[in-house]
């Protein structure tokens, strides 16, 4: 008996040594030089469209049509879709001088839907590359055209950096959430960059060339709908492409509320498509014969950070009561070995792409913020988020530059 339960434990700290081998490598190699050069820009200027869905944006879609207007060129445009709006959002952007489109269905609402709104009014002028920009996020200098003319060149989809923005008084939670999301957002696809693989789709900031973008349907209440569309166009033949060189910015919501709320339809919607995806990338890449999706799924199978660690320190629990029964030090050892690669890929992560913004003394607020993600990951077990639900807006958030 006492045999079968040492199996057992090992058989668990090993599926769980898959995604936190797969996250070290993505970090140690994120952290090496990159001694790739860099990829010039071509002569060529594509035609460009950006749809901004937008659903109660009122305080802060300005902000986010200033962000793009000195990057567009006379071909391209602007066109913010006003989903099922009951503020101001249409009139507002309107003053702007981008083209409006009203859509009204409260039965079919979230993002992916208003998309394809979008899309199929373009159908009989389509640009030559479609952007996606979310209405809460502000597009850098420089991205539209780093994204777009890598979308052209490659004729792949492009996810330029995404990243939120600490408030001005951040707390510990901020600050740690920061990190997560950083080492989600850019850590990992550097790493997957460096190594010449494909990257997840993260929402905003994301160039498609045309041709590619309406072989798949957008059409869908997903609640992380940008993973599952990268999934989608990999499987199709389009895995997409990270662009460091182009970034994007949000801000973390500051009412305690809104963070819960989004954090939740986050990782819930992060977690559902593991279920679902990670066999469907599985099943694709023996089929096709292909390591890219091998790949993605792995990187896919990586939970959310916070949960990776609780997972961790779980086994471990058990692993080290195993060995001081006097059964075996087995499990706890290499737990321990897991464990502390771990460490070393998240403190190496922070030094390089985070000190700079997120302080040393921040990262020991780590085991209270797992402690708040407790209820999070319960949740996704007796009560799971399943619909679309916009993130109420901080006033802070509409007034970021």
């Amino acid at each position: 008996m006492s045999g079968f339960l040492i199996l057992f434990i090992l058989g668990i700290a090993l599926g769980l040594a898959i995604p936190i081998l797969v996250f070290v490598f993505e970090c140690i190699f994120a952290v090496f030089p990159d001694l790739s050069k860099d990829s010039s820009l071509n002569n060529f200027q594509p035609r460009v469209t950006i749809l901004i869905p937008a659903h109660n944006e009122e305080l802060g879609i300005i902000a986010t049509i200033k962000s793009l207007l000195p990057q567009l060129k006379n071909q391209d445009k602007i066109i913010v879709i006003a989903d099922n709006c009951t503020d101001k959002t249409a009139d507002i952007a309107r003053q702007t001088g981008v083209t409006v489109l009203e859509r009204q269905n409260p039965d079919q609402r979230g993002k992916g839907y208003a998309l394809d709104y979008g899309l199929r009014f373009l159908e009989t002028d389509p640009p030559d590359v479609l952007v996606m920009v979310d209405a809460d996020s502000r597009v850098e200098p420089g991205t539209l055209e780093q994204i777009t003319q890598k979308a052209i060149a490659t004729g792949r989809p492009v996810q330029a950096l995404y990243l939120m923005e600490i408030p001005d008084q951040p707390t510990p939670k901020d600050s740690i959430s920061a990190l997560a999301f950083l080492v989600k957002n850019q850590v990992r696809p550097q790493g997957l960059e460096r190594l010449n693989f494909p990257c997840a789709l993260t929402g905003t900031g994301m160039a498609f060339p045309w041709s590619i973008l309406r072989q798949i349907s957008v059409a869908s209440g997903n609640i992380v709908e940008d993973m599952q569309l990268g999934v989608d166009l990999a499987i199709a033949g389009h895995p997409p492409l990270y662009c460091p060189q182009g970034r994007v910015t949000g801000i973390l919501p500051q009412q305690q509320q809104a963070a819960t709320k989004q954090r939740t339809r986050w990782e819930h919607g992060h977690l559902q498509t593991i279920l679902t995806q990670v066999p469907r990338l599985l099943k694709a890449s023996l089929q096709q014969k292909r390591l890219d999706l091998l790949v993605m799924a792995l990187d896919l199978f990586v939970p959310p950070l916070s949960l990776l660690v609780m997972l961790w320190l779980g086994i471990t629990v058990i692993s080290t009561i195993v060995g001081i029964l006097g059964l075996s030090w087995q499990p706890a050892i290499f737990n321990s070995i897991t464990g502390g690669l771990m460490l070393v890929a998240i403190v190496a992560a922070w030094a390089k792409y985070g000190r700079e913004r997120i302080s040393g003394w921040t990262l020991l607020s780590v085991p209270v913020y797992i402690l708040w993600k407790i209820p999070l990951y319960f949740g996704f077990l007796v009560k799971r988020e399943k619909e679309w639900v916009r993130t109420e807006r901080d006033q802070v958030g509409a007034n970021l530059k």
